[in-house]
């Protein structure tokens, strides 16, 4: 008889200090207001500023099907990050309705869920995310970790952040999530 594998989890995850806290943009091209709405969510700066010239963007430029989405997700990333979770996810909600093949917009919905603790949503969204080929595919496998973990999927949580590492060595979010597995070894008998 095989062996058996499990894996612990040493301590505790704060779900307040990790989920939500890696997002990917959606990117939109050009000098636009929509361009500078990415350009907000992606790299930083000012949220407030950052939902004003998303919220600019969508009311008075001429955006295609596909950019006024991306701006809808990008929108979701900077509420969000403004704490405002029930905003963030009508942003997202509407971009995906306007463009459901945004996989990011998937991952960054999930990310919400689980600050709202709706894991059974964020797992789903998060792996349709990764069906869609989100482009950070390492951010979803560390938000699916967190939302796995808070359900008491370990196993599952821990391939996740496993998967997460593999994909970028240098994430370090997921190498300290990882410090605090063990796997143990059950030999046939359970020893």
């Amino acid at each position: 008889m095989i062996g058996k594998l499990a894996i612990v989890a040493l301590a505790g995850l704060s779900l307040t200090t990790f989920a939500g806290s890696a997002d990917a943009a959606v990117s939109v091209l050009g000098g636009s207001l929509a361009s500078s709405c990415f350009q907000a969510a992606e790299y930083g700066g000012d949220v407030r500023d950052g939902i004003q010239v998303c919220d600019t963007a969508l009311r008075e430029q001429a955006l295609s099907t596909r950019d006024r989405a991306a701006t809808m997700i990008n929108l979701g990333i900077l509420r969000s990050q403004n704490a405002d979770p029930t905003g963030a996810l009508a942003s997202y909600n509407r971009g995906l309705a306007l463009d459901p093949t945004l996989g990011e917009g998937y991952v960054d919905r999930g990310a919400t869920e689980i600050v709202l603790r709706d894991y059974d949503a964020a797992i789903a969204d998060i792996t349709k995310g990764l069906s869609l080929n989100a482009n950070r595919p390492e951010i979803a496998y560390y938000d699916r970790a967190i939302a796995n973990e808070a359900m008491g999927n370990i196993r599952d949580a821990y391939q996740d952040y496993k998967k997460a590492v593999e994909l970028r060595p240098d994430f370090a979010l997921a190498n300290e999530q990882l410090m605090r597995f063990k796997v143990v070894r059950h030999g046939p008998n359970g020893a």
